[in-house]
């Protein structure tokens, strides 16, 4: 009888654990359904979409499409715009990802060593950041016009040599460029000030007992270390934003002169929204994709073998 009993209590006590459990199950669920929902939707089937359209000559609007395998990526390899789109927006994120850390920690150590009008230099800073991207190139095409942009007009009046800045194929990939580090810099300036700020004090000071009194020395041996995660953040991000450069292109250059100008994204919207070409456009939706996905994922690897964390 006891060990019925005992058998009875311990059947009674484990079923409302499963409830409850299967309970808490439940409610998991439903919390996380809307997200998984909006997930599907808005990111799993339109990239499974751009696959499937990729293998098709789809062209946008019409009725009918035909499956073509790997034609389009065929096409991709020997096309010349596709060949310099890619190869000019390479130029440009290795143009600014590099100048955007390296001024933007530049500036956060200035603004943080200084003593007045901090908050003021931050906010000067990081406009160009939250500024809108068209509004943005508009204001550059005025200051960088031939004959009546002040650019133009500040070189002419120091004796410097002038040009046309977004007509001139040696000249127009680097000025864009110099706009996307201008547009990023606030980003990376903000981040490095956190960054800065969150480093204890304690440790100058034990490195200037260790011997590093000078101020090289404890930024080599403290600030730079320890700012690796931020780094590391701030070197993704910027590649990120640099690869997907599209409005400045658009509004400035339209890709000319030449192909001088054009980048992937830049393409992506010439063959899909206006040679109507659906499946030729996803196809390098795809190689930018891949290549996105590939250079970030080393970046994290390299670079995270490199970062202190404290």
């Amino acid at each position: 009888m006891a060990t019925a009993t005992a058998d009875g209590l311990a059947v009674g006590r484990s079923r409302p654990k499963r409830a409850i459990f299967v309970a808490d199950a439940l409610a998991a669920y439903v919390i996380i359904a809307p997200a998984v929902a909006l997930l599907l939707v808005l990111f799993i089937l339109p990239t499974l979409a751009v696959f499937v359209i990729a293998a098709t000559d789809w062209q946008f609007g019409a009725d009918t499409l035909s499956y073509v395998g790997l034609q389009n990526f065929a096409e991709l390899v020997g096309d010349p715009v596709f060949r310099a789109s890619l190869f000019n927006t390479v130029v440009y994120v290795l143009i600014v990802v590099p100048s955007t850390l390296v001024l933007g920690l530049a500036i956060a150590l200035l603004i943080e060593s200084g003593t007045s009008l901090r908050a003021f230099y931050r906010a000067v800073h990081f406009v160009p950041y939250m500024a809108t991207l068209a509004a943005m190139a508009i204001a550059w095409e005025a200051l960088l016009h031939p004959t009546i942009g002040l650019v133009n007009e500040t070189l002419e009046s120091l004796g410097l040599p002038t040009a046309n800045w977004l007509r001139d194929e040696s000249t127009v990939l680097p000025v864009l460029a110099a706009i996307g580090v201008w547009q990023n810099l606030g980003f990376a300036m903000v981040l490095f000030l956190a960054g800065l700020t969150a480093i204890p004090r304690d440790l100058y000071d034990a490195a200037e007992i260790d011997g590093a009194d000078g101020m090289l020395d404890r930024f080599m041996a403290v600030t730079l270390p320890l700012l690796g995660p931020v780094s590391m953040f701030v070197v993704i991000v910027t590649a990120l934003r640099a690869f997907e450069v599209f409005d400045t292109v658009k509004i400035l250059t339209q890709g000319r002169p030449g192909n001088a100008s054009e980048v992937l994204l830049h393409t992506l919207y010439v063959e899909s929204f206006q040679f109507l070409r659906t499946g030729y456009g996803a196809a390098v939706t795809i190689v930018f994709l891949v290549i996105v996905v590939t250079l970030t994922l080393l970046q994290a690897k390299v670079l995270d073998k490199r970062v202190h964390y404290t």
